[in-house]
């Protein structure tokens, strides 16, 4: 019966976000069912086989060779800061981006991130029949994160429409990013995490199809490439890349810090007129419908919502810290299910986030197709985190 309930789970909420469709009739369903066929069986190729959680493995372990890279130029300047066991977010979490973005930055200037793009990005499109460029922002978001991504790909933005623009918007609110994969792995267990980094692309692809359908033509369906005028010598190329990325992590570090005491505001004033009443606690009780969905009952379901409005209000870190004291005595469906939700950047600060790094990189006219669509966002970041675990659910009884 609860299985059942899983299913319908999944039907519910691709309904409800295909309600909030603007533009209904361009929704390509091919491709939808082409991605859930795919994410099943990825799903079962890592829970059910030794091979898949191996690839999984590796692939990880060169983004945490990255990490590692950054951290060694993070510590030369605050080698106290550092060695302490527990590091801050903005070290942990923010100041890797300087690296990455400038790592992918030199990829890209000997052509190679652009050669992959094009042949990975037609790869998936041919397999979703969705366009190149988001299809291979999809696979590029799996570790490098949302702000890391759309930094590497900012030549590749600035050239694009508006109305595409915003499906990359709507796809960065489903990702986490390589720098904070350790940072879960301390606190639940690592096979979900791994589980959901792949479903959270696939159902970014597949809900930004349905909130935000774009007809590309063959024309723009091109890997942007820049010409030798608009091309800088090497040295000036990085450290471009480096003022970049500094740029990002203070902007970024300013949105969330923003939206955090905002949102600690908010449950001042609210538990001013009603004694414990906090914005999380509104939000769980929001979302316990769609605990029920997932397959779960009782207490368990509303302890999940209760996870879910602690993610959209604060973030995935406050949600995942309440869990990890949990998860021996939770059943196994629930942790499966409950660590994938988590999985993912998706709440008020992430919009905030996007929002910032969109400004960074492009321009204010550009960037307000973001503030102009927060709600697509947080739907597109909800739907996407609930269907990664509604399809994970199937798998763990």
């Amino acid at each position: 019966m609860l299985f059942l309930l899983n299913i319908l789970g999944v039907l519910i909420v691709m309904g409800i976000v295909y309600l909030c469709s603007p533009n209904k009739r361009n929704v390509k369903w091919k491709a939808i069912l082409t991605l859930l066929v795919l994410e099943l069986l990825i799903t079962w190729f890592m829970l059910s086989t030794k091979i898949g959680a191996w690839v999984i493995n590796l692939i990880a372990s060169f983004f945490t060779w990255l990490i590692e890279c950054a951290n060694e130029g993070i510590s030369f300047v605050f080698p106290s800061l550092m060695a302490n066991e527990q590091v801050d977010f903005f070290f942990s979490a923010l100041m890797p981006i300087i690296f990455i973005i400038t790592f992918f930055d030199v990829l890209s200037y000997f052509g190679i991130l652009t050669w992959i793009i094009d042949k990975v990005g037609w790869l998936i499109s041919k397999v979703s029949g969705l366009p190149k460029l988001e299809s291979f922002f999809s696979i590029q978001m799996m570790f490098l994160g949302n702000t890391e991504a759309l930094a590497v790909l900012r030549l590749q933005l600035s050239a694009i429409k508006d109305q595409r623009l915003l499906t990359f918007g709507i796809m960065s609110m489903s990702s986490i990013s390589g720098s904070i994969i350790g940072a879960y792995l301390s606190m639940v267990p690592a096979t979900y995490v791994f589980v959901a980094i792949p479903l959270n692309c696939l159902n970014a692809l597949l809900i930004a199809n349905m909130l935000n359908p774009v007809d590309v033509s063959k024309e723009e369906d091109v890997v942007y490439v820049p010409s030798k005028e608009e091309r800088k010598d090497f040295f000036s190329t990085i450290s471009n890349s480096m003022l970049v990325g500094a740029k990002m992590v203070f902007v970024i570090m300013a949105m969330v810090i923003g939206y955090v005491a905002l949102t600690a505001s908010v449950n001042g004033i609210f538990g001013f007129f009603v004694d414990g009443l906090t914005i999380q606690k509104i939000f769980s009780v929001i979302f316990s419908p769609f605990a029920f969905l997932l397959g779960l009952t009782g207490h368990d379901a509303m302890y999940v919502a209760q996870l879910m409005g602690i993610k959209l209000a604060t973030n995935e870190f406050v949600a995942l810290l309440d869990l990890k004291d949990k998860v021996s005595t939770l059943p196994p469906h629930t942790v499966a299910v409950a660590v994938t939700y988590l999985t993912s950047f998706a709440n008020f600060s992430t919009v905030g986030m996007i929002y910032g790094t969109f400004n960074s990189i492009l321009n204010d006219e550009k960037s307000n197709i973001i503030g102009r669509n927060v709600w697509k966002l947080l739907v597109s970041g909800m739907a996407v985190s609930l269907l990664s675990a509604m399809v994970v659910g199937l798998f763990v009884w």
